[in-house]
């Protein structure tokens, strides 16, 4: 019987991927690492067995992990590459300590040596940092999540315009849905994830900012543009709510071309084809 733990689970991304894997595997077969207990109650009549997760305490990890064949690891939230760095190691010190003999680790397409985004330097130690473990492992790539485009939406009818600071460059997305199922996907399937596979997910094309806005003034009925703002004005628009400079990095690789590739990899996992930008913006924009 293989046992699956799944860090991060509490979380946007983490919720979709319990249900996914759920739908693969019994409720008993998962193991839920809780960072916040109060968090908890949204498990709590589902049949997972939920254990406390502290990355920063090593020996209780290790009996968190006690028994557990495969680890989801879906990172926190922290924007501190240092911070993220340290919970990993802690993380992976405390699977080998408690036997863990294979990882699916989730991973972000920003991970190239020259990209500026502020969290690169962790996602680019990532593929290194595996294949010097000794386990069995695969990466699982998210592009741009097609998610937080929804709740945007009413701010760029107010804008009339996308002001996203990537010039003629494209962005590559992935809905959460398709991403949990994929790495659900990745995590019941030996062959697909002990080989260092490193994936990445993606819609089936990459949409420049005319096409994305195009597609979104046909979905809500109100004639959106694209007019970019410079990196420093997204920044200063977007610093109040707390993560302004990390995103405009993020954009920042955008318009280097740095957030533009796209695969087959979702195909290649589960065996059917992503959803599309439109058909995701029509199936959850409410009028």
């Amino acid at each position: 019987m293989t046992k699956y733990f799944i860090t991060g689970a509490t979380g946007h991304l983490g919720q979709k991927v319990v249900t996914e894997l759920a739908k693969l595997t019994a409720p008993t077969n998962i193991r839920i690492g809780i960072h916040n207990v109060q968090k908890s109650q949204v498990f709590q009549d589902g049949g997972f067995e939920l254990v406390h997760l502290d990355y920063n305490d090593v020996a209780g990890m290790v009996q968190a992990f006690t028994g557990v064949n495969v680890v989801i690891y879906i990172p926190s939230i922290t924007y501190d590459v240092q911070g993220r760095i340290n919970e990993f190691e802690n993380s992976l010190t405390a699977m080998k300590h408690a036997g863990v003999a294979n990882i699916v680790d989730v991973s972000f397409i920003a991970d190239q040596a020259n990209n500026p985004f502020q969290m690169a330097g962790y996602y680019a130690y990532l593929p290194a940092r595996l294949a010097s473990s000794g386990m069995n492992y695969a990466i699982v790539k998210n592009s741009l999540y097609a998610d937080p485009l929804i709740p945007y939406l009413p701010e760029l009818i107010d804008r009339h315009n996308v002001i996203y600071p990537v010039g003629d460059k494209a962005l590559s997305f992935i809905s959460r849905q398709d991403s949990a199922e994929a790495i659900a996907n990745v995590a019941v399937k030996p062959y697909l994830r002990n080989h260092g596979q490193n994936y990445l997910l993606t819609m089936d094309q990459n949409y420049n900012m005319v096409e994305l806005s195009h597609i979104m003034s046909q979905v809500t009925g109100k004639k959106i543009g694209y007019s970019p703002v410079t990196l420093q004005e997204f920044a200063d628009i977007y610093r109040a709510e707390g993560d302004g400079d990390e995103l405009s990095s993020m954009y920042h690789a955008g318009a280097l071309g740095l957030m533009d590739q796209v695969t087959t990899d979702f195909r290649h996992i589960t065996g059917h084809e992503p959803e599309s930008m439109a058909a995701f913006l029509k199936h959850n924009y409410q009028k």
